[in-house]
């Protein structure tokens, strides 16, 4: 769409102009397929005409194998473009033109809006297999036809029709085409199908859509309002997904055109996803839950001990059964296998707070964001920020000396970077991390080197006490 954009804003188009233009460019894959054509949209700039856009056939075999966006029309390809742009109507060359060794049959329909042409759709029909049309091929023509004479009346596409679904429907796929009073006069054999699954038998041609004995008010409707509409419809535990475009010649409707897909299968694996998301967020809150209880009972057996490191290790694994039940409450409530790590990270630090010692106050913040982290890296780097903070908290400040850990949150490119620092009283001289003997540091280590693929670095920090440093690519470890 850039091409477009650049062309329409020398070319002097108002932005509902140019709007106008994107939206025939999102429709106009039906009227191609109908014509068995190539479309090429061109816009006027300055003498010359422009290709902003290009739409190949579904039904049938391609002109044009190159793309065309941005080339100029020859002088003697012009020709009825021009005249299409100055008469405002749709423009046929009476003789097929040779292109390549294939007979091509062309036509210019000009693109109106208001009163004035705005741009030229070329359409394009490959002669090499002509042959006697089928019934099939006839309806498809005939149906083209009235598109193209829509676009040159400004009614196609219509204004304001927004699709609001996920499906892309195809004139493959099935169609119908209705009268202006809302029989069938005609359906394709795809269209049969997927009637014949929602138990609707026979020919459909000469029926009226309201007799069916479906949900039709949608589509027929149409027909009245001039404005698309869409609508699934299941019977016999079949789906069928339609839309109905109403077609108008000179402002009065002659009928519609229906496309049809059965969407049975697909719409019986969107619900087996959705059973199946829900369970996965069944048995994350059935984890939280279990991990929880198994916290409150080594917390209690805490309480009970009376050996001080016995009551320490448990506190302790406590901290660490509570991280990453955090996890596992974040993901029961998302909508897929990603956290929201900032959410943890701030439970996190007020799990920490809470058990820092009673005499000092320690405060904790949180600056910059990790986004989504899949869960494969969230749990482990909870734990490894609660050690960390744990850390920081029992060893950073002297005596009853209050104190800050601040949490700095970085995505990067290349991942992930996560810097804890504190204003306390740094390491002690000598200090490494490889040679750590503290469990916690050496659980931090295992996680980020061994399962995350990080790297850690632990040194003085800005504010004169320790800061630790964790690059985290994620792409390695979400693998």
């Amino acid at each position: 769409m850039t091409t477009l954009r650049t062309v329409a804003a020398r070319a002097g188009l108002a932005p509902h102009e140019v709007a106008h233009l994107q939206r025939l460019v999102g429709e106009w894959g039906l009227l191609a397929d109908l014509s068995f054509a190539d479309l090429l949209l061109l816009l006027r700039d300055g003498e010359q005409f422009v290709t902003v856009a290009q739409m190949r056939p579904a039904t049938g075999q391609t002109i044009y194998v190159e793309d065309m966006v941005g080339t100029v029309l020859s002088p003697e390809d012009r020709f009825l473009a021009d005249r299409a742009w100055r008469e405002g109507r749709i423009c046929r060359e009476g003789d097929p033109e040779w292109q390549s060794g294939v007979p091509v049959r062309q036509e210019a329909i000009p693109v109106s809006l208001g009163d004035r042409v705005i741009a030229v759709v070329s359409r394009d029909s490959n002669l090499a297999s002509t042959r006697v049309p089928s019934q099939l091929e006839l309806t498809y023509l005939q149906t083209a036809g009235d598109l193209a004479r829509m676009v040159s009346e400004g009614t196609f596409p219509v204004p304001g029709d927004e699709s609001h679904s996920d499906l892309v429907l195809r004139v493959g796929d099935g169609m119908l085409r209705l009268g202006g009073d809302g029989r069938i006069e005609y359906a394709s054999p795809n269209a049969l199908s997927a009637y014949r699954r929602l138990g609707i038998a026979g020919n459909l041609v000469g029926e009226h859509l309201g007799d069916l004995g479906l949900d039709d008010k949608q589509i027929y409707g149409v027909l009245r309002t001039r404005v698309p509409a869409e609508h699934e419809v299941e019977a016999g535990g079949a789906v069928v997904a339609r839309r109905a475009i109403p077609l108008l010649a000179g402002g009065e409707v002659i009928g519609a055109l229906v496309l049809v897909r059965d969407i049975t299968d697909l719409r019986r694996r969107d619900r087996q996803l959705i059973t199946m998301d829900a369970t996965i967020r069944e048995i994350h809150h059935r984890v939280k839950n279990n991990l929880q209880t198994v916290a409150a009972l080594l917390r209690l057996q805490a309480r009970r001990s009376t050996a001080p490191e016995a009551r320490a290790a448990l506190e302790e694994s406590v901290r660490r059964v509570s991280s990453i039940a955090l996890v596992h409450e974040t993901l029961s409530q998302a909508l897929d296998d990603a956290v929201a790590f900032d959410e943890i990270a701030d439970k996190v630090m007020t799990m920490v707070g809470d058990v820092a010692s009673p005499e000092r106050t320690v405060t904790t913040t949180r600056a910059g964001s990790a986004g989504l982290l899949p869960a494969a890296v969230a749990t482990p780097l909870a734990l490894v920020l609660a050690e960390l903070l744990q850390n920081a908290a029992e060893h950073a400040f002297a005596g009853s000396r209050p104190g800050t850990i601040e949490v700095r949150l970085e995505r990067r490119p290349t991942g992930l970077r996560v810097e804890v620092t504190d204003d306390g009283s740094g390491l002690p001289e000598g200090f490494a991390v490889d040679g750590s003997t503290r469990l916690g540091l050496q659980i931090v280590r295992t996680l980020v080197v061994g399962e995350l693929g990080g790297a850690i670095e632990m040194g003085r920090g800005e504010r004169g006490g320790t800061s630790v440093v964790l690059d985290v690519p994620l792409a390695t470890a979400a693998r």
